[in-house]
């Protein structure tokens, strides 16, 4: 998790540095590579979530104005994510098999509605190249706080399932009773929703080579808060303040 804002920042350089190469062989107009519509999915991760960090819609609209003689798009987009605490570790009991993040109270998933502009910086020309983009957006963050399940044996033998509580699963009984995780779908009906807000700055490199479809990365950074801390991990500072670097690599196709 440490190591992720370097990664992002060497990828960030060597892709312009490779746009910068592009330029150098490529005479580019503004008009040669305009569009109306670009719609994509993508999957997205981030320096608060593990490897796969959540799914992404997004959908450009040419506006008939310009910014600074460059075209200028209409942005929107919907983002889906999980967010972890940097205090999560999982651990697996050698006996069951099951896996377990001992003091995790909540799940935190995130609902990101965004509005805002994309710039175009520079124009592939034909389909060689690299188009680059730079995008601000903002809009509403609704968190959906979720309990966090686990299993554990009573005294009796039975297996019970509920959410984690660190009052009662913390004495030598109970925690010594705990055997893993419940099932990621159970616990949904006592989610909590948190509301928030959130920022975020980008550049997009389109890296495609067919114009009409598209593959790209967005590289950027986010801010985002809500109206209180959110209580996913019990044995550790939690926060209401979350700011993340953030990579989406995306699939989609443009409308002329």
């Amino acid at each position: 998790m440490r190591q992720r804002p370097t990664i992002i920042t060497a990828l960030l350089l060597a892709l312009l540095s490779l746009s910068t190469y592009a330029q150098r062989r490529t005479k580019i107009t503004d008009s040669n590579d305009a569009y109306k519509t670009f719609t994509s999915v993508g999957l997205t991760t981030n320096t608060n979530s593990g490897i796969l960090g959540g799914a992404v819609f997004r959908q450009s609209t040419a506006m008939n104005s310009t910014l600074f003689g460059k075209n200028q798009y209409r942005y929107i987009a919907l983002e889906l994510v999980n967010v972890k605490h940097p205090k999560e570790l999982a651990e697996q009991d050698f006996v069951t098999g099951k896996r377990l993040v001992f003091g995790k109270e909540n799940f935190l998933f995130v609902l990101r509605p965004e509005y805002g502009r994309e710039l175009t910086l520079f124009n592939r020309h034909e389909d060689e190249g690299i188009s680059i983009s730079a995008i601000v957006a903002a809009g509403p963050s609704i968190g959906i706080e979720k309990p966090y399940m686990i299993q554990y044996k009573t005294s009796d033998g039975r297996i019970l399932t509920e959410p984690f509580d660190p009052v009662k699963h913390t004495s030598s009984s109970q925690s010594a009773g705990i055997i893993g995780a419940g099932s990621f779908f159970q616990g949904f009906g006592k989610s909590k929703i948190v509301p928030g807000l959130h920022f975020k700055t980008a550049l997009s490199f389109e890296l495609s080579a067919f114009r009409e479809n598209v593959t790209g990365i967005e590289i950027g950074f986010l801010a985002e808060a809500f109206t209180r801390k959110i209580n996913i991990m019990a044995y550790a500072d939690n926060r209401s303040v979350y700011t993340s670097g953030y990579i989406t690599l995306y699939f989609g196709s443009k409308k002329r």
